[in-house]
């Protein structure tokens, strides 16, 4: 784990535990990995709560255990059922990251380790999550650094510069490092991003009610709001698609899916699409993907956001032959009750919910 000089000032990191630790006991949430909190259920927790809201990842971290309640029942899961309890929650690198972890864990004695050091060399797990899992779990007295601890800190200090990048990166680490310096550092992490997600709002912050604003540098200026200081993220990619829902020859109710498309979901099944336009990305022909549409009808436009792509997708309909010889892209045929067994992503289940197999409904287009 990297280490940066303790940024420290006594007296007053004395005042932010204490003040953070009342607010976090007389306001915590109710959240179902605080109930028992395993070392496992901590860890499958954090995974889903990387790039997922706290309120999104609860029906889904509910479901997940009550299959998967340990780590060797996690283990021994087939990757198609996993991906299946984790359909919906995108980022599905995630889910085989656990997976693998899970399996090498059990290979090796069939524990989460404590030491953070030996947690972030499992497959997923970054120094955040390491840190996550070490303070929350195991009582270590590391930190866990997140976008909403970043943004408290921050503002706090009123630090300026991308804390993404050196030299505030490392000094914000070390700043939440001397803080957990604590008997209760698990709870001071999680009042950190608690306080931050809840009242130290990205826009509109609730300063009234944050127990710190006496000790916020930046609101003192009167400034909030212009901390942290980023670079703009770059715009969405826009890219034209046609998604399908195209049916087997002889058994009319099977839809045909698709892995292995570039350039998004490449490891997933998902309804086929061709990319029909581009700002960088050219343009593909069905038969180039190994496919030959017959009866193809339009169904409608749909949008969606995958990734760095905002897509504008047509969605089609048709008969689906598949083309003989080497194809990069491979295929499947399901019936619908398996639809939900493989874990279909939203890209394709948005679809299915809004147009579902409309069968010669849609204008007649012209065949490839």
């Amino acid at each position: 784990m990297p280490a940066e000089v303790p940024v420290s000032f006594p007296r007053r990191d004395r005042a932010l535990r204490r003040l953070l630790l009342a607010w976090f006991d007389r306001g915590r949430r109710p959240l179902p990995w605080r109930d028992a909190p395993t070392p496992y259920r901590v860890w499958i927790s954090e995974i889903m709560l990387q790039q997922t809201q706290v309120a999104t990842a609860i029906p889904y971290f509910e479901r997940f255990v009550a299959r998967f309640p340990d780590l060797a029942s996690l283990a021994a899961a087939e990757e198609e059922e996993l991906l299946a309890h984790w359909s919906g929650l995108g980022y599905y690198s995630r889910a085989r990251n656990l997976l693998a972890a899970a399996r090498q864990l059990q290979a090796t004695g069939g524990a989460l380790p404590a030491d953070p050091a030996a947690l972030v060399a499992l497959p997923g797990v970054g120094r955040y999550t390491a840190g996550a899992v070490a303070s929350i779990a195991f009582g270590q007295r590391v930190s866990a650094l997140d976008g909403n601890g970043i943004r408290l800190l921050t503002r706090l200090e009123a630090w300026a510069g991308d804390p993404r990048r050196a030299p505030l990166a490392g000094r914000l680490w070390a700043r939440l490092d001397a803080l957990v310096d604590c008997a209760r550092p698990g709870d001071l992490n999680q009042a950190v991003m608690e306080l931050a997600a809840r009242v130290c709002r990205p826009r509109a912050p609730r300063c009234g009610d944050c127990p710190l604003a006496a000790l916020c540098c930046a609101r003192a200026a009167g400034r909030p709001e212009a901390y942290p200081q980023r670079a703009r993220p770059a715009p969405a990619q826009a890219l034209r698609v046609e998604v399908g829902l195209f049916r087997h020859p002889a058994e009319d109710s099977r839809l045909l899916l698709a892995r292995g498309a570039r350039p998004f979901l490449g490891t997933l099944w998902n309804l086929p699409y061709r990319v029909a336009g581009g700002a960088v990305i050219a343009a593909e022909r069905w038969r180039a993907l190994g496919l030959r549409i017959r009866e193809k009808r339009r169904l409608g436009e749909a949008r969606h956001g995958i990734t760095r792509y905002a897509l504008q997708q047509t969605v089609l309909s048709g008969i689906a032959e598949l083309a003989a010889g080497e194809r990069r892209v491979e295929y499947r045929w399901a019936a619908p009750a398996e639809l939900d067994r493989l874990g279909l992503p939203a890209f394709s289940r948005k679809i299915l919910r809004r147009f579902g197999p409309r069968g010669e409904e849609g204008e007649l287009l012209r065949s490839e």
